[in-house]
């Protein structure tokens, strides 16, 4: 993958509606889930959801098919296997083998840290509303 896959795949990733979409593509699995049961398992308006995917498919991170009536959406898992490849690639200097918890001394950034309030599964982070501009 190169750089500008990765950005445009990044950026479609980069919004907390599409990021709950692809999450639960990836649990789906390669079977995927109609677009239905994506709108009312995140509760989505279609027309909302309908434009997220339509992102996501032009990133290259989901793949849609018919299925009779419906669209069947899935995790495209090649691609989403190459952006992490291309974001650890050069993980511990080229050499993997010595990266992990093992390596690490303690206290060491690749130790787990305990959950925060703010990291928490289910919390959210609300950002400041600016006026808009007229």
């Amino acid at each position: 993958m190169d750089e500008t896959l990765a950005v445009t795949a990044l950026g479609a990733l980069a919004q907390e509606t599409r990021l709950r979409i692809f999450r639960l593509l990836v649990e789906a699995g390669p079977s995927g889930i109609a677009a239905g049961a994506i709108s009312e398992a995140l509760d989505v308006p279609p027309p909302t959801l309908s434009f997220h995917l339509a992102q996501m498919k032009h990133a290259g991170l989901v793949e849609a098919r018919r299925d009779s009536r419906s669209l069947i959406y899935a995790a495209d898992f090649e691609r989403m296997n190459a952006l992490v490849g291309f974001l650890t690639e050069n993980c511990c200097r080229g050499q993997p083998e010595t990266c992990g918890p093992a390596a690490c001394a303690p206290g060491v950034a690749c130790d787990p840290l305990p959950s925060s309030p703010l990291t928490r599964k289910g919390a959210r982070h609300e950002a400041v509303s600016r006026p808009r501009r007229r």
